[in-house]
């Protein structure tokens, strides 16, 4: 009969999560270089060469900033803890890093059918504005159909009938004083452009 084989078994990234093998292919290698060192020092081990030479080049900084002060005998900024906060920056799956939204509304015109137009309004939903209540209000102003409708990015926009791209803009910052003026921009041919 033949041989039972074993499964093979396959040491796992703590961070990323791919096999330890195919970290330094994965988003964040440098992330994942401590683990690395820590679990995994036989497969890399040019990383632990480097990690105790960053150690003896750690130590020698630490060595020459102790009791080291200024002329008038102040510490220097080192002592004084002059090291700034990192900014936590959310992180999803696959180690890509999420950029906080800017809030800023950006009204587009769109031309089908050669002469029919619609205006699309984007970002008011981050000012606190309900999309669904605003394009009731955007209808009954401009006396034309406006809708809320899902975008190619999937984010919900409203979508305004005629060619309204110029008048939109003072009743917005009317309607809701929480939009100021320098946040709505118009998209004019590929470009973005402050409407102020």
């Amino acid at each position: 009969m033949a041989e039972k084989l074993e499964p093979a078994k396959v040491l796992y990234c703590g961070v990323c999560s791919l096999p330890a093998e195919y970290c330094e292919f994965g988003p964040d290698f440098a992330r994942c270089k401590p683990w690395l060192i820590e679990n995994a020092p036989d497969l890399y081990p040019d990383l632990l060469k480097e990690a105790n030479e960053k150690g003896v080049d750690n130590v020698s900084d630490k060595l020459q900033s102790v009791g080291i002060s200024g002329a008038d005998g102040a510490p220097s900024s080192s002592q004084t803890g002059g090291t700034s906060k990192k900014e936590e920056v959310k992180r999803l799956p696959g180690g890509k890093v999420k950029k906080k939204e800017r809030q800023e509304v950006i009204i587009e015109k769109v031309v089908r059918n050669k002469r029919k137009c619609i205006t699309i309004v984007k970002g008011l939903e981050l000012f606190g504005i309900k999309l669904s209540d605003a394009s009731k209000k955007l209808g009954k102003k401009f006396a034309t159909g406006a809708s809320v409708v899902k975008g190619p990015t999937e984010k919900e926009q409203i979508d305004v009938q005629g060619d309204i791209i110029y008048d939109i803009v003072e009743f917005i910052t009317d309607t809701w004083p929480d939009v100021p003026e320098r946040s709505i921009f118009f998209i004019e041919d590929g470009k973005k452009v402050q409407a102020g």
